[in-house]
Parts: structure tokens; C-alpha cells; sequence
């Protein structure tokens, strides 16, 4: 195909990359001089008219799109029977690439990659699409450093049926989603199940799962647990990992159920992870000059040149306390000042719990991170408003489950609320998921009498559980209970 000229207009100059489908060329637009991609089909399947429909709709499902996170489509046609697709030529690297190049990428820079492949995706779903094969492999990283997203050559609308056959897994078993890998329908949630585990590969160098075969790493995304990202990159602060976490969950119910919660939590992580590092790098910087000044929870511009020092003060400050005032070098982990427990495990994810509720667990879920995100005294989970009490509407409490990430022996739970004088009981559970009624949780292990501002919570445990939930059964004098702030303790 080298050197071929279709339509009078694109000289196939060079191969880019091939696909099961497709071979993409590096071409040259002799009407407008520039450098273009073609995608051309390949011709043992050039003739199937399934084929030929998905291959033509990818051009027309891209056409419609127009997003800076976005590969554009510039033409599409067909020149002695072989279809192409004309796209924009970037000039540049895919994630992949970068990945294998680099390993474990920055934690802001992955950060930002992640919101960027997001906002691009947010942009498809917008239009009805959903990529259905999101991986490394299909972001390309052009000349300025910026994430686009590519290949939506097995995208389909979510009004349609769809051209694959029930139970046919189309996409790359290291990035599927169970549901995917099943063969079930999917939605958007499966490009953030995908996302989700391209994010665990930027941060820890490798994807999740592996097997011998393409089917058994498939399996191990429908039924084993996803590996727990700080245990294999410990620096990965707890409001990136909780993204993870929330992103990657087995059942499509659990995950963000669409983009704009997931993008927020990825504005505020890297926040969180550029406030640690005292300043950002490469792509990071641009990303986070991007997110609206009101929207950030942590970090101004201002703010942001003085963050690195800022951190150091108070890391020196702490450090020279603790050897003057206790003799000691300083302990490796934070106490509870009050009964010497440290913390056993970060919090990885939360969930709003109100079974009784219509609909069900719908309490605030889009505000459950801020109980988690280590901030007591700036945001918070709230609870619905009940100005009769729980009673008046006929439920005996609303909760809030929150993940350690694997089982832990707590001891202790810390609570800080601004909404004092409530009541409430500690259930846990080694089961994961936790349960979504109160029932299976067992009998309570700790009780909360008249809550206080920052309250420690004696626990009980039968044996060492993952999840913990706060039940509470009576408001005290308030219409609404706000927690700001949980720390699991031994």
C-alpha cells in the first residue's frame, strides 16, 4: 500500500500500526500539505458488510465529535475497495509507549493523563457513545504533552443494538470490564471500569491482572479483587487510590455512573498529589490550571508556588515537636493522641448507605468522598435533610460504609463531625462488597452515644474485617448529621 494515493489526494507514505481490522498509514494531504493518518481496512475483510458498517461508522460516530482530548476525523471514503478513515495526525507517543518507556509515571502526571482521557471519553458519552475499548494502546500523547483518545473502532450508540453478536467480547482483556468480558451489554461504566484500571497501570508500571491466556485475565476481571494500587506503590496518596477503587468495582452499580463525579475526584487527587509534592510536572501543570478556580478544594495558583514549602515547614515543625517534647526519633505512623492507636490501613472508598431509602442507597452519594478525604475541617458527607427526625419518615437510620482496601483488625474508629449529638452503632464486615442491607452486616461493633466533635469509637471486632459502617439511628437535635472526617484505627 506504500505509496498509493487515494482519491487523488492522500500518498500513503509510511505504516504507523495494525490492528485486527485495519492498518493505519502515516499519509501525506497533497491539497492541504499536511500530515494525516489513514486508517485503511484491511481488504480479507473489506468484503463482509458488518465490517464494512462498523469500519464506515467509526468515521461517522468520530465525525460528530469534536473535543481537544479527542483524535479528530478529517475524511473518510473508499478508492478501488479499500474503505479508509482520514484522522488528524499526532505527532508523538502512545500511553502505552510512555508507560513501557518510563514504568510507574509521576503521580500528578498520571493524574492529569487520567483526567484527560476522561474528559475526552465525557465528551463521547455526551454524544451517546461509548468506546467500549479504552487502553494505553489508544491514547496517543501529541508534541505538547496532551492525552487524545483514539480507536473508536468498536464503539457503538447506546440507543442501538449493536453490530456484535450477543456474547462476542470485543476490546483487550487487560483493560475489559466484567461485564464486557461476559459479554453482557455495557454503558458507560465500562469505559470507567477501563479507565479505572488504565489509571492502576500509570501509577503502579503494569496492568492488574495476568495469565497465560487472553481468557484467563478476562476471568480474573470478572472474579478476583483488583490489587490493592498503594500496596504496590505505597506513595499514592488516599483520594487517588479511593478514584481507583471506586472506578474498578466488579458490580457496574458501585462504580461512578458516569464521568463528571469520577473527574471531579481525579481534579481534587491530583490536587492532593501536587499539594504533597510542593509544585507539578509536565502535563499536570496544564491540567490543573484547567480546573476552575471554584472547583478546587486544596490548591490557587497563589497558593500553589508556596504549597512546597509550605509542607516542608510543617513536616519540619512536626518532626522537631515530637523529638522535643518525647525524646523520640518520631514515631513511623500517627497516634491517637488520646489511647496510642495507630492508623491500620487508608481508607480507599465510600459508600452511602440508606437501605431503606427511595430508591435505595441514595443518600448523598455524590458527597461520600468527602468524608474520606482527609479534610475535616473544609468539606463533609451529609446526610438527607429530615426535619421530623429519622422516625417521621419511617426509617430506623442512614449510614455510611466506608473500604479499608483489604481486612484489617481495628481497634478504634475516628469520627469528626460538625453536627454533634447524634446517635448511632459500628457494624463491619470481612465480605466484599459489603453488604446493601444492615441485616448481614451481624451485630454492631461499637456504639456511638451523643456524638461529639471528634469522637474515637471503641471496637469489637468477631474477626478482622474490610468494610465498616456508620449507622446512625438518631439524628440528636439535628435535621441533618455531616461527617467530615473517618480514621480507622488499631
Amino acid at each position: 500500500m506504500i505509496g498509493t494515493k487515494f482519491n487523488g489526494r492522500y500518498i500513503l507514505e509510511s505504516k504507523l500500526g495494525s490492528g485486527g481490522m485495519s492498518t493505519v498509514y502515516l499519509g501525506r494531504d497533497e491539497t492541504l500539505e499536511r500530515w494525516v493518518a489513514v486508517k485503511v481496512l484491511h481488504r480479507e475483510i473489506s468484503d463482509q458488510p458488518d465490517q464494512i458498517e462498523r469500519f464506515r461508522r467509526e468515521a461517522r460516530t468520530v465525525a460528530q465529535l469534536s473535543h481537544p482530548n479527542l483524535v479528530s476525523v478529517i475524511d473518510a471514503g473508499e478508492d478501488g475497495g479499500h474503505p479508509y478513515i482520514v484522522f488528524e495526525y499526532v505527532e508523538g507517543e502512545t500511553l502505552k509507549q510512555r508507560i513501557e518507556r518510563l514504568g510507574r509515571l509521576p503521580l500528578d502526571e498520571a493524574a492529569a493523563y487520567a483526567i484527560e482521557i476522561g474528559r475526552g471519553l465525557a465528551a463521547a458519552h455526551a454524544a451517546r457513545m461509548v468506546h467500549r475499548d479504552v487502553k494505553p494502546q489508544n491514547v496517543l500523547i501529541d508534541a505538547e504533552g496532551r492525552a487524545k483518545v483514539t480507536d473508536f473502532g468498536i464503539a457503538r450508540e447506546l440507543e442501538a443494538d449493536g453490530l456484535t453478536a450477543t456474547g462476542r467480547v470485543l476490546g483487550t482483556t487487560d483493560y475489559v470490564s466484567p461485564e464486557q468480558a461476559m459479554g453482557h451489554n455495557v454503558d458507560a461504566r465500562s469505559d470507567i471500569y477501563s479507565l479505572g484500571v488504565v489509571l492502576y497501570e500509570m501509577l503502579t508500571g503494569a496492568p492488574p491482572f495476568a495469565a497465560e491466556t487472553l481468557v484467563g485475565v478476562a476471568m480474573k476481571h470478572v472474579n478476583e479483587q483488583m490489587p490493592d494500587v498503594q500496596a504496590r506503590r505505597p506513595e499514592v496518596s488516599s483520594a487517588l487510590a479511593a478514584v481507583v477503587e471506586k472506578a474498578t468495582w466488579k458490580d457496574p452499580k458501585r462504580r461512578y455512573s458516569e464521568l463528571a463525579p469520577m473527574l471531579e475526584d481525579l481534579e481534587h487527587a491530583l490536587e492532593v498529589e501536587v499539594s504533597r509534592a510542593g509544585s507539578s510536572t509536565g502535563e499536570a501543570t496544564n491540567v490543573l490550571r484547567s480546573v476552575p478556580a471554584k472547583s478546587r478544594r486544596l490548591l490557587t495558583p497563589r497558593r500553589l508556588s508556596v504549597a512546597g514549602v509550605l509542607i516542608v515547614l510543617v513536616a519540619a515543625a512536626v518532626a522537631i515537636g515530637i523529638a522535643v517534647f518525647t525524646g523520640d526519633e518520631g514515631p513511623s505512623r500517627e497516634k491517637n493522641k488520646e489511647t496510642g492507636a495507630a492508623p491500620v490501613g487508608a481508607i480507599v472508598g465510600a459508600d452511602d448507605f440508606d437501605p431503606e431509602g427511595t430508591p435505595p442507597n441514595d443518600e448523598h452519594p455524590e458527597e461520600v468522598r468527602f468524608a474520606i478525604d482527609n479534610n475535616p475541617t473544609g468539606t463533609s458527607w451529609t446526610t438527607e435533610s429530615y426535619s421530623g427526625g429519622l422516625a417521621g419518615v419511617g426509617k430506623t437510620g442512614v449510614g455510611l460504609a466506608v473500604d479499608a482496601g483489604k481486612v484489617v483488625e481495628a481497634a478504634e474508629m475516628k469520627i469528626v463531625t460538625p453536627t454533634p449529638g447524634w446517635t448511632g452503632e459500628v457494624y463491619a464486615t470481612a465480605t466484599d462488597p459489603h453488604p446493601d442491607d444492615l441485616e448481614p452486616w451481624g451485630e454492631p461493633v461499637g456504639t456511638i452515644d451523643d456524638a461529639g466533635e471528634d469522637d474515637t469509637v471503641e471496637l469489637t471486632l468477631a474477626q478482622p474485617s474490610r468494610h465498616y459502617l456508620i449507622w446512625i439511628t438518631d439524628l440528636g437535635d439535628n435535621e441533618a448529621v455531616e461527617i467530615s472526617d473517618i480514621r480507622i484505627l488499631g
